[in-house]
């Protein structure tokens, strides 16, 4: 009888930032997901950074490996990388985005709660970042409410102003069927029927919308009896 044959322990993934100097060519980023999956490495992120110099590439991906510095060695030996560093991830430094976006005044008093509260649970160990963003006009509105899905660490939206509906309305359905929270201050229009959340003072929306992604908080929308506070 053979004998049975144990199974391997799981390896442990490391998350870990790299950035990347390489040629401006066809076929870099090809050569450089191509070293990454040869470690086994989980793509979380990629991102091109702005560069002075026409000729090179900057980019820095996001990633869990199970080797970071086999991964990098090879990485530095392609012909195509001018040099490979290992950083700590955004993730790590910066951890969950909330984007406040609409009218000036309301998002600085939405920021004001945001902040406050972010900073209580950062001091207990969590890193929650607050983006903010004074917009007005629809299109332009609607616009940015569906980019926010394609920020990387995202976890929710704070729309603030006096009035928002119409393709906001559209663009905030969309977005929450992609898993991002959505809080509206009660104002006129349709985007309040369509948030996770209305909250009718701007401080209390910020101070709600850091609780309800933060770790160490006890607040989940999903457990509220009413939508509208």
């Amino acid at each position: 009888m053979d004998k049975p044959v144990a199974s391997e322990a799981p390896r442990t993934l490391e998350r870990i930032g790299i950035s990347v100097v390489a040629r401006n060519q066809p076929g870099t980023l090809h050569e450089l997901t191509g070293a990454i999956a040869a470690h086994l490495g989980n793509i979380l992120s990629v991102e091109s950074l702005e560069t002075v110099n026409s000729s090179e590439s900057r980019l820095y991906f996001e990633i869990e490996v199970p080797g970071a510095d086999a991964l990098l060695a090879d990485l530095n030996r392609l012909a195509c990388v001018h040099s490979a560093t290992a950083e700590k991830s955004l993730q790590k430094i910066y951890g969950k985005r909330i984007i406040i976006m609409g009218g000036g005044a309301q998002v600085g008093q939405v920021a004001l709660g945001a902040i406050s509260e972010a900073d209580r649970h950062n001091i207990r160990g969590e890193h929650i970042s607050i983006d903010t963003i004074p917009l007005v006009g629809e299109q332009t509105l609607a616009d940015a409410v569906r980019a926010v899905a394609r920020l990387p660490r995202a976890r929710a939206l704070v729309l603030a102003g006096s009035l928002m509906g119409g393709d906001i309305e559209t663009a905030v359905r969309e977005v929450r069927a992609q898993g991002l929270l959505v809080v509206s201050l009660n104002m006129a229009g349709s985007v309040p029927d369509a948030a996770d959340l209305v909250v009718t003072d701007p401080v209390q929306a910020g101070v709600m919308a850091v609780m309800a992604i933060a770790n160490t908080a006890k607040f989940t929308v999903e457990r509220l009896k009413r939508r509208v506070f």
